[in-house]
């Protein structure tokens, strides 16, 4: 039990504290939770743009939204990373960091925008009549009525969308990002322990998924409030 306990606090010194690593690991931290939270921001955008098209009166740009989803979900985000980087940026010298954002925001917004509309949709849409009949214009009644039903209705896979587009990070490291992931594989290829760091790796991400459930865990608990 001793000889596991001094091994576990090597491990920590040799993985953390040893040459400031534990430096390389809060900056590969950071440049995870700026993908994560960028890629988030402007994939909801971008879902909602692909939303209000794909559920648009004209036909052409239903086709082209439905086309746009249809190939953005069906293509590993992975890949479309590595087409951006290598392909459609190689010549640029925009920052990796922007590129990836640029990929997750494409891939999750896709994907977001399914969400959106399947949320639309399951509204009752004779509320929104109702409403109309009562005075409300178009757009009131689609605030007031249809909005926030369809919000209630889309959290929790809006939640999980979220939390995958975090996990899928792991993988900016392709195109020579350093993110919590590649920091922490190097950091156990170089004291040759990699069980342990790969495993901080784990904890950590687990407590970003966790600190995201979080987050919607305390914008419920207020709409119960209310």
């Amino acid at each position: 039990m001793i000889d596991f306990i001094d091994s576990f606090f090597q491990s920590i010194y040799n993985n953390l504290i040893a040459g400031n690593a534990y430096l390389f690991v809060l900056k590969g931290l950071w440049i995870t939770l700026l993908i994560s939270a960028l890629g988030s921001f402007f994939g909801t955008l971008f879902g909602g743009i692909l939303c209000f098209l794909r559920m648009s009166a004209a036909k052409i740009l239903r086709t082209t939204a439905h086309l746009v989803i249809a190939v953005l979900r069906g293509s590993p985000v992975l890949l479309l990373l590595m087409i951006l980087y290598y392909v459609v940026f190689a010549g640029s010298r925009m920052d990796a960091v922007i590129i990836a954002v640029i990929a997750f925001a494409l891939n999750s917004g896709a994907h977001i925008a399914e969400v959106m509309r399947s949320a639309l949709e399951a509204v009752d849409k004779k509320q929104n009549e109702a409403a109309r009949m009562l005075g409300f214009s178009a757009t009131k009644a689609f605030l007031a009525i249809t909005l926030p039903q369809a919000g209630k209705i889309a959290k929790p896979v809006y939640q999980n969308a979220i939390i995958n587009l975090v996990q899928w990070t792991s993988v900016v490291g392709y195109v020579a990002i350093t993110d919590l992931t590649r920091t922490v594989n190097t950091i156990g290829s170089r004291t040759g322990d990699p069980f342990f760091a790969l495993f901080l790796g784990v904890l950590i991400y687990l407590g970003i998924s966790y600190a995201v459930y979080s987050l919607f865990s305390i914008g419920n608990k207020q709409e119960v409030a209310k």
